[in-house]
């Protein structure tokens, strides 16, 4: 798959999750066909009941696989990033410690998102954070712009991580930090994986190995890259696919050998600094 198919897929795929065509399973810990609430899904990536009643209605998609404003330790006052922002669920989070004095930049390809996003600012009355259109691989932001970056589950959608880092070191403040969460594998994944449209839009083809992943950060030119936690991410959104059902039925993958595959998986939330 070219980058520009794999960009064109995961716009598309998001698009229908904005415009709620289809059910909130892009990186949440659960199934396509789940009856869990967005709510639910954010508790279970780290979000507390706080965080979820906090932001407007329809903020929430439960798209994340952690929780990156927790490891951010925002003040108040700081321009804060966010790559990837969807309906702006971290984005108003991150507002409401940054206060007034602070300010709030959200970045993403999607139209659909970004129009869910810029309602649901304006129903929440938030002046300072505003939504820009963009890839996350060429920032429309000038250098030095920004003092925190923070993402969920997105960059391992890119298929150039290199200029993501590249780009989110370039946008930083001498002193500035990058608080992720996302999906990084332990061992190379399986061609039925590694191929699959629904694993890219599921945040698992793209992933990539966990020391490539942390490479890239240390190429990009950042300092003090420590792994604040991982923890195995459920292959459920992923299998219960009915595409993926016949795939694995045809090449008789076994639920052990899925149990193996789900064991390299890793949700991983990841602090870098800009020195």
């Amino acid at each position: 798959m070219t980058e520009k198919g794999i960009k064109n897929l995961v716009r598309e795929n998001y698009g229908k999750v904005a415009r709620q065509e289809k059910n909130s399973c892009g990186c949440s810990p659960c199934c396509c066909g789940a009856t869990q609430s967005a709510e639910e899904l954010s508790m279970k990536a780290g979000y507390s009941g706080d965080e979820i009643s906090e932001v407007p209605e329809g903020a929430n998609l439960g798209l994340g696989c952690g929780n990156p404003v927790a490891i951010a330790s925002l003040k108040e006052g700081e321009t804060v990033l966010d790559l990837g922002s969807g309906p702006g669920f971290d984005c108003f989070l991150a507002a409401n410690r940054v206060g007034k004095s602070g300010r709030v930049i959200g970045v993403d390809m999607t139209p659909d998102m970004l129009k869910r996003a810029r309602k649901n600012a304006e129903k929440g009355g938030y002046t300072n954070v505003e939504f820009r259109q963009g890839e996350i691989e060429d920032l429309p932001l000038e250098d030095c712009s920004v003092d925190v970056i923070i993402s969920n589950c997105v960059i391992n959608l890119s298929p150039d991580k290199q200029a993501v880092f590249n780009e989110a070191f370039r946008v930083l403040s001498p002193g500035g930090r990058i608080n992720v969460s996302d999906i990084v594998v332990t061992e190379r994944l399986p061609d039925f994986i590694s191929e699959s449209g629904t694993g890219y839009t599921g945040c698992i083809a793209g992933a990539l190995l966990k020391d490539e992943y942390l490479g890239c950060i240390e190429k990009a030119g950042f300092r003090d890259i420590e792994i604040v936690s991982e923890a195995i991410f459920p292959l459920d959104q992923f299998t219960s696919d009915p595409v993926v059902q016949d795939i694995l039925k045809d090449e008789g993958i076994t639920k052990e050998r899925l149990a193996e595959i789900e064991k390299t998986v890793l949700s991983v939330k990841v602090r870098a600094y800009k020195k």
